[in-house]
């Protein structure tokens, strides 16, 4: 029997959401600044706007909602879930209000693929935006990388037991530090020292090929956030290809391969151990995984005798594999050439990479690297029992920032999420051909989104029917939650209508 929440539930749920609301006003500051500095008043009247419904909305759920309760798991859970979908909406209104959207829902598509640090979007016209919405852009994608709770976690005076849980919520678990606030703040240290060191060097790489000092230096921070966060977002509508720099390129690929890594692996390589570099189940999974989905592609490639020369297919094949793989979404060259110059099985190659993409608890989505790990490991496992006697105990260790036994519940929990995503990709691959899409290019858009990817085979454009739009939405959320927290809400809801 289910048994309806009360009041207090809402309360809580309420309160915590109204916090996180309050963080993304916060940080609309950012792009307001931007705008007031290049005298862009329409887009800083837009974030004034922006800000004041967050605010309004953010501070009236906190003092309707006031209580004294900490969260349970399922609050924390329902929290991690609900805050991003009210974030989107209000999000979006400095996007809708700029003119470059056809609809709200597409403004919403936007906010969401930026918080998810997908990378797709829906916006008109992009090189023409103004400066200020440019930053908001790319700095959802930033920001969403570390995540919205971490986001309202950092400002957060003092740690509770129901921080963590709201923390776990949105998808992570390792804490880096004894407190969950510690642990968020940890994070941004993390990601603000590197933002400034990959974007001097992006502005250097923007220099050299001849971009004005103030312009080169935007397109520097623009892309690291976008690269950092493997969220794909870039300020021209050609993407990293606009550059038409090989350095360019390499810079951008290090830098999402590095963001695409475990906070929990960044951390224990800041504070020594540099060991688990490759003692890590995870970078040993993501390097083997990359190189069979590159091997694949590669061969597809060869097929078509598309590109005569290795630096040809290093700066396609093997670039948009890694972009995949880390699921970033950068691209060199136009979303239909997936479909109209690859071989099926180079696309394949690629989609592969995008449905694997790279480690938990980081900016980057899929099945995570983890996940492969565990499965690979529990299947040597059950291998080893068949050909051991059937008293035999068979111990199977995997090295993930420590040594954790396996057991069949992390075999089983692997499983559980492997095979949610899986039924994801599929209802938007069936979705994309019923609406008359080619098969190939319904499961590339529909794994992107899912996988948090970014990378489009054309599909994903504002002429797509609102129904697909919305189903990319809810597969970027689920994606970049992993389920868990989803299955809370939509419980949470179930309840109150039909709880006892």
């Amino acid at each position: 029997m289910m048994t309806r929440p009360r009041l207090a539930d809402v309360k809580i749920v309420g309160l915590y959401t109204g916090k996180i609301v309050v963080g993304i006003g916060l940080l609309m500051l950012v792009p307001f600044a931007v705008s007031m500095i290049f005298q862009e008043w329409a887009a800083a009247l837009d974030f004034v706007i922006g800000m004041g419904a967050c605010f309004s909305a953010g501070y009236l759920l906190q003092t309707a909602c006031q209580t004294q309760r900490d969260l349970s798991w399922m609050h924390g859970m329902v929290v991690a879930s609900f805050s991003w979908l009210v974030a989107m909406v209000l999000g979006a209104i400095p996007h809708y209000l700029s003119g470059h959207f056809g609809s709200y829902l597409d403004a919403c598509f936007d906010l969401m693929s930026g918080y998810t640090t997908t990378g797709l979007y829906l916006l008109q016209d992009l090189d023409h935006i103004s400066y200020g919405l440019n930053m908001w852009r790319h700095l959802l994608t930033y920001a969403g990388g570390q995540g919205i709770i971490v986001i309202a976690l950092t400002f957060m005076v003092k740690g509770s037991a129901g921080a963590f849980k709201m923390y776990v919520g949105e998808g992570k678990e390792e804490k880096l530090m004894p407190n969950v606030i510690q642990t968020a703040r940890a994070i941004w240290l993390v990601s603000l020292t590197y933002l400034a060191i990959g974007s001097l060097a992006l502005w250097g790489a923007g220099m050299l090929i001849g971009m004005e000092s103030v312009r080169s230096f935007l397109h520097a921070v623009w892309i690291f956030m976008g690269a950092w966060s493997t969220g794909g977002f870039a300020p021209q509508s050609y993407n990293v290809g606009y550059y038409h720099s090989g350095f360019y390129e390499i810079l951008t690929l290090v830098i999402f391969i590095i963001g695409s890594f475990n906070f929990a692996l960044h951390w224990a390589v800041w504070t020594g151990d540099r060991r688990e570099i490759y003692r890590n189940i995870e970078t040993i999974s993501f390097f083997i995984t990359l190189m069979l989905t590159l091997t694949i592609t590669a061969v597809g490639l060869q097929q078509f005798g598309i590109y005569s020369d290795a630096v040809a297919v290093f700066r396609k094949g093997f670039y948009h594999v890694a972009s995949g793989h880390t699921t970033t979404g950068f691209g060199t060259m136009a979303a239909r050439q997936f479909i109209t110059q690859w071989s099926p099985l180079a696309t394949i190659g690629t989609i592969i990479a995008m449905a694997i993409g790279a480690s938990a608890a980081s900016t980057a989505g899929g099945f995570k690297g983890l996940r492969m790990g565990i499965i690979f490991k529990g299947l040597i496992q059950d291998v080893k029992r068949l050909i051991n006697p059937s008293t035999a105990v068979v111990p199977v260790w995997f090295h993930h920032i420590r040594d954790t036994l396996l057991t069949d519940s992390h075999v089983r929990a692997a499983m559980l999420i492997v095979l949610s995503y899986v039924g994801m990709y599929s209802l938007g691959s069936v979705l994309g051909i019923y609406y008359g899409y080619d098969v190939v290019s319904s499961i590339f858009d529909s794994v992107s989104a899912g996988s948090n990817t970014g990378l489009s085979s054309g599909l994903a454009s504002p002429a797509m029917p609102s129904p697909l739009k919305v189903v990319y939405i809810a597969q970027m959320w689920m994606g970049r939650l992993e389920f868990m927290s989803i299955f809370a809400l939509i419980g949470f809801l179930i309840s109150t209508v039909r709880g006892k």
